[in-house]
């Protein structure tokens, strides 16, 4: 079984050359300096709105392209609510870019975790997890993926998760989130700075859906952070009024590394 793409022609482009130059571009005009991150937060908004800010991570991984074999991928439920975690039995993801291969092995591990259960319907039309898809495949050589799409679960929960497929430099986290929604921009900016200190802090418990709308999945990081004695930081912070939108509405939009 494999899981199409639902949002290919409106979040990005579905043309796999046109595709393919898009990210170039975004990946080309960010800095890949420094070590290779082992878990990244990033947004998840139609590419010419957010794809320069998730870049700013995804640039970063270039010295770990042949190393990183596995992506652990969570984003938020923006269609269908449920409660815990929902993972997919489909074989592959795929993307105008091709197929990406689900780590059926992984998927295994997490049944032992009661709040983790097959929900084929949160993925479906799910773009959270789908938009990052093009990304990896445009930076890594050759990598499965763990797909999660998170509902209703606490910041305990999706740490469990976490620590669970943590590994070693193969493993790479990617938490899906955008941040402030539909406020101007100089309260965005405002707003946004406020959850970049508390990401940095790693005060996962003052996160709220209303400064990230990937809060249930950031605040799961967060915490592992916090018990593993990582620290988190932000290297971009813009929103779709710097990128690709008028400033009277805006979606806010960060990137993290953890190294």
């Amino acid at each position: 079984m494999n899981r199409a793409p639902a949002v290919a022609g409106s979040f990005y482009p579905n043309d796999a050359a046109t595709l393919s130059d898009m990210l170039n571009g975004f990946l080309d005009h960010a800095a890949s300096d420094g070590h290779a991150p082992k878990a990244i937060v990033v947004p998840h908004a139609g590419y010419i709105y957010s794809g320069p800010i998730a870049a700013s991570a995804y640039a970063r991984l270039k010295p770990a392209r042949d190393s990183i074999s596995r992506v652990v991928l969570i984003g938020p439920s923006h269609r269908v609510a449920f409660q815990g975690l929902a993972v997919s039995a489909a074989d592959t993801f795929s993307t105008p870019l091709g197929s990406v291969a689900i780590d059926q092995s992984a998927i295994q591990q997490l049944q032992q975790l009661p709040f983790v259960g097959y929900l084929e319907q949160a993925h479906a039309l799910e773009h959270s997890l789908e938009v990052h898809l093009p990304f990896l495949q445009q930076t890594l050589t050759d990598f499965k993926l763990v797909p999660i799409v998170a509902g209703d679960a606490s910041p305990h929960q999706v740490s469990q998760v976490l620590d669970i497929l943590w590994g070693g430099d193969e493993t790479l986290i990617v938490i899906s989130s955008d941040l402030s929604h539909y406020h101007d921009y100089t309260t965005s900016q405002k707003l946004d700075r406020h959850t970049s200190e508390l990401i940095e802090t790693l005060d996962y418990q003052a996160i709220s859906s209303a400064a990230a709308c990937g809060r249930v999945p950031v605040s799961g990081l967060l915490k592992l952070l916090r018990e593993k004695s990582l620290h988190i930081k932000t290297i971009d912070l813009r929103n779709s009024g710097d990128t690709a939108g008028d400033k009277y509405r805006v979606v806010g939009y960060g990137a993290y590394v953890v190294e």
